[in-house]
């Protein structure tokens, strides 16, 4: 038994390899692709970008330790403030629906303010949201706080954005008020 039709079987695919590879070498640099904030990706880039991100924060995420006072009030009220000066922007404060970062981003920023990414368990949202923002997402707008900020004070968003959905708007004027020897600028 010969197996001859095996050899024009690979030629076929490395022929259409190669031609796949010009093809996607010509449409990358023909500037086809609409790159505007303004015009959303097609169904199948969307569906690969979201897929390729939310496998790539989980198993990044997968190891960090979640600190066990998570909960804590001194935790709440210190990153309050800093999510007042940082995420609200684009995040959103309780009683907004928009501001100019939402309405000009795209992806447009998910509005922490309510519930979205519902995890499995609360540790498993406790360790994406620091990874997410101590290593922020390429391409998103989100950007990375961990130059200028240690893990505890990441840690304290965290906390924080555990209770956001749950505060008023006046809750949350209280709880992001900075003292008055508070500058918000931490170095490392």
């Amino acid at each position: 038994m010969t197996f001859t039709g095996i050899k024009p079987c690979v030629k076929c695919i490395a022929v259409l390899a190669i031609m796949a590879g010009i093809g996607g070498t010509l449409f990358l640099y023909s500037g086809w692709y609409p790159m505007g904030a303004d015009d959303p990706h097609n169904r199948l880039t969307y569906w690969v970008l979201e897929t390729l991100r939310e496998r790539s924060i989980a198993r990044a995420s997968a190891d960090i330790e979640v600190p066990d006072d998570l909960a804590s009030p001194q935790r709440l009220l210190a990153g309050g403030a800093d999510y007042n000066d940082m995420c609200a922007g684009c995040h959103l404060k309780p009683g907004r629906e928009s501001s100019d970062f939402t309405l000009g981003l795209y992806p447009s920023p998910p509005n922490l303010t309510q519930l979205h990414h519902k995890e499995d368990n609360a540790d498993t949202r406790a360790r994406r949201r620091f990874w997410i923002i101590k290593h922020g997402i390429k391409a998103s707008g989100m950007p990375a706080w961990a130059p200028g900020h240690d893990d505890e004070r990441i840690w304290n968003m965290v906390a924080f954005l555990e209770q956001l959905p749950e505060l008023s708007s006046e809750q949350f004027q209280i709880l992001a008020a900075r003292g008055e020897n508070d500058s918000g600028h931490h170095s490392r």
